[in-house]
């Protein structure tokens, strides 16, 4: 039995999780051609070592004009299939941790450069740049290039390549698919008024602009095998008057229930490039507890969750069901060891580790990863 909440186990859909510690996708910028490369083998691997409870793949574009950056991974071509299946048959064969995907697609804020190299968006006539596409012809920023407004054509690709990349996903036998509808990304641009001006059925009233997300939510259930969970991850607030705000994600929360989505990701911003946001520890948490509190499926809780006591109060005081780390786990590979030394609970490691253990900590590790 786990002596806190944080190493208890639960279940998502029906995928059996040993903890409440979830690895959140964290782009690496380090594709080629949308193919993953041994930093992948190398960076996931590390990861999958860490002893949470399921390890999440970086924001993956389903198609190419969906990347963030010509760096990003993809999932649309049998190269990118062939490149990210040998990366998880590596990591496969050293850990049994479960392996989700992100699906998404930058939308306006595609064809941007590595953040290390400046960011920022990477004009059509660019080498490594392409013209982007969103819900609207509005750049996400004055002095970029304006996306191309998607007509019916337009999304009707989009509903494919969504169902196309999940197929291969179910193909690669991933345990389960993050729909990315956060963080200023192309379902974001659909949900905020501040960035869907459109005036068919897919803008305005607050029911029209769900209606894509809702539509992509759909056709990614209908190709991912039953039992297997959806999810999706979304940004409570854009930080920004007149934007997208906590009462209308809890609208889109129940929807997301109503249609079987298994858990919702609750992070915020992106959106805006004005965003005004007051960062924080657990900055995120009172969104979190607000979706919650008014949907019966897992939430999970994101954004400047550092603390080993930290994490397990969120848990312990219902604000979520899980936490996710992203910069927090990068920084610390081992987090969830040292938090588990740190509760005196338990948590699995690999074989070749077992002997690592401090003499203080002799009964860390209760079973091999």
């Amino acid at each position: 039995m786990s002596a806190t909440r944080l190493f208890s186990p639960f279940k998502v859909g029906g995928l059996d999780l040993r903890n409440r510690i979830v690895i959140a996708p964290m782009c690496q910028y380090s594709a080629e051609d949308g193919e993953m490369t041994d930093w992948h083998q190398m960076h996931l691997g590390n990861l999958a070592q860490s002893g949470a409870a399921i390890l999440t793949i970086e924001a993956t574009a389903v198609s190419p004009e969906g990347r963030i950056s010509h760096a990003d991974v993809g999932l649309y071509s049998d190269g990118c299939e062939r490149a990210m299946g040998r990366v998880l048959d590596s990591v496969r064969r050293w850990s049994d941790m479960p392996i989700a995907v992100q699906l998404g697609h930058a939308g306006r804020k595609a064809s941007s450069q590595r953040p290390w190299l400046g960011g920022g968006q990477l004009p059509p006539d660019h080498d490594l740049g392409w013209k982007t596409v969103a819900p609207s012809a509005i750049g996400f920023q004055e002095t970029y290039d304006p996306p191309e407004a998607l007509d019916a054509d337009g999304l009707d690709r989009l509903r494919k390549a969504f169902a196309d990349a999940t197929r291969r996903a179910a193909a690669l036998g991933l345990d389960a698919i993050q729909i990315h509808g956060a963080h200023g990304y192309l379902l974001h641009q659909f949900l905020s008024p501040l960035s869907n001006t459109r005036t068919d059925a897919y803008g305005g009233p607050l029911e029209n602009r769900m209606r894509f997300p809702l539509e992509i939510f759909e056709v990614v259930r209908e190709a991912f095998p039953a039992g297997k969970p959806v999810t999706m991850r979304v940004s409570a607030s854009d930080w920004a008057d007149g934007g997208w705000d906590v009462e209308q994600t809890i609208a889109f929360a129940k929807a997301l229930e109503r249609m079987g989505c298994d858990a919702i990701h609750v992070s915020s911003g992106g959106l805006a490039s004005h965003q005004q946001i007051v960062i924080g520890p657990n900055y995120q948490v009172p969104f979190a507890r607000a979706v919650k509190a008014a949907v019966s499926i897992p939430v999970i809780a994101v954004g400047l969750i550092t603390e080993f006591e930290q994490a397990e109060a969120i848990l312990t005081m219902g604000d979520a069901d899980l936490i996710a780390l992203a910069r927090a786990i990068l920084y610390d590979p081992r987090w969830p060891w040292h938090a588990a030394a740190h509760f005196g609970d338990h948590v699995a490691a690999a074989n070749q580790y077992l002997r690592c253990q401090p003499r203080q900590y002799r009964h860390l590790f209760d079973q091999s990863g």
